[in-house]
């Protein structure tokens, strides 16, 4: 059977030269405090500078992923967040599942494929939080 090339996928949410602390200071008080903090956190456990993606991801690194039923292969952050108007989205890699155990201490939060959704940071243990955010950034 023949292997299947790469190819890699055009997608619209790009990195931008736009200032993250500019998106994040035109956001309401909480969501401007909050994404203060996660910028903090994110910095540290990455070692990287922030890049504002599209219009509203903060991102820390990039990383190219292959899907391996179609073989195309996408530019995309490491890890992440996105303080979105109804909650907090954070995109930590490796995919939720690996964060079980610390998922069951996190306090109020909801999850998708690879997303970890807060609507507050006073919602969550911060400490459990930071450890996922830690163990996220040491994948590959």
């Amino acid at each position: 059977m023949a292997e299947k090339k790469s190819k890699l996928a055009e997608i619209k949410t790009k990195p931008t030269a736009a200032s993250v602390e500019d998106f994040i200071n035109a956001l309401d008080e909480q969501k401007r405090k909050d994404s203060f903090v996660l910028l903090e956190i994110f910095k540290k456990a990455t070692g990287e500078e922030p890049v504002l993606w599209s219009s509203s991801i903060i991102g820390f690194g990039n990383k190219r992923y292959k899907s391996a039923t179609t073989g195309r292969e996408v530019d995309w952050l490491r890890i992440g967040f996105s303080p979105r108007k109804a909650n907090l989205s954070l995109y930590i890699s490796g995919g939720i599942k690996e964060h079980a155990d610390a998922l069951e201490k996190l306090g109020k939060h909801k999850t998708g494929v690879g997303c970890l959704y807060i609507n507050k940071l006073a919602d969550v243990d911060m400490k459990v939080l930071k450890g996922m955010i830690e163990a996220s950034a040491s994948r590959e």
